[in-house]
């Protein structure tokens, strides 16, 4: 499991060298418009991949959202891809203005990783769903519940990244990885997990509660 420092993502660092770069280059060059531009891109994109340090809940039962972003979509399903449980699918759309690194929402211990290759349509489309590149996270906690997340790349999203691999052990909370440029998570917990949160809701990865395992 690799490590990733803050309060920038590593992964973020060729993207932020380059465009300052750019920067320097036409500004030293006297072009002035053009390294007023490049300089607002630079620091977009050191904004996108900032690292923010997250609190998480003490409340042992608690389930927090991987990412950032909005509550598109809230189902109960059964699941036949990760867990093969009856389960509540919650899916969090985050925009090119969201913190991008992404957190493990329950403790636990990776029982496998499955990527699978894809498109790249809008990722807030049921098409989306079917056809999208998507990288998926199967975990079981120390008291034998299975759940799952899945990062999807969406439109302008390309690039999946994907630190955790199979046996390792997480904290709630910490960094498994990220999506470049806006996309999607979708959490598969057991239905009688007690949801906590609603269509249309904001939530910070590491730190809102999605819901509760039964204690």
């Amino acid at each position: 499991m690799k490590k990733v420092k803050i309060p920038v993502a590593l992964e973020g660092y060729p993207f932020i060298g380059l465009a300052a770069l750019i920067t320097i280059v036409v500004a030293l060059l006297d072009y002035d418009m053009v390294s007023l531009i490049s300089l607002a891109v630079t620091v977009f994109v050191l904004y996108f991949f900032r690292d923010p340090v997250r609190v998480a809940p003490t409340a042992a039962d608690a389930v927090v959202s991987p990412a950032d972003g909005k509550v598109i979509a809230i189902e109960e399903i059964f699941d036949d891809k990760f867990t093969n449980e009856h389960v509540y699918k919650i899916s969090i759309f985050m925009n090119v203005f969201n913190v991008h690194v992404n957190r493990i929402p329950f403790p636990g211990k990776v029982l496998d990783i499955q990527y699978r290759p894809g498109r790249f349509y809008s990722a807030n489309s049921d098409r989306a769903t079917l056809e999208n590149e998507t990288c998926a996270v199967i975990m079981e906690s120390d008291e034998g519940r299975k759940f799952a997340f899945v990062q999807m790349a969406g439109l302008i999203a390309r690039r999946i990244v994907c630190w955790a691999e199979k046996g390792d052990i997480f904290k709630i909370g910490q960094r498994f990885g990220l999506i470049r440029f806006g996309s999607r998570v979708d959490v598969y917990l057991p239905n009688k997990v007690q949801i906590e949160v609603r269509n249309g809701q904001k939530v910070r990865g590491g730190e809102t509660v999605l819901g509760y395992f039964p204690i």
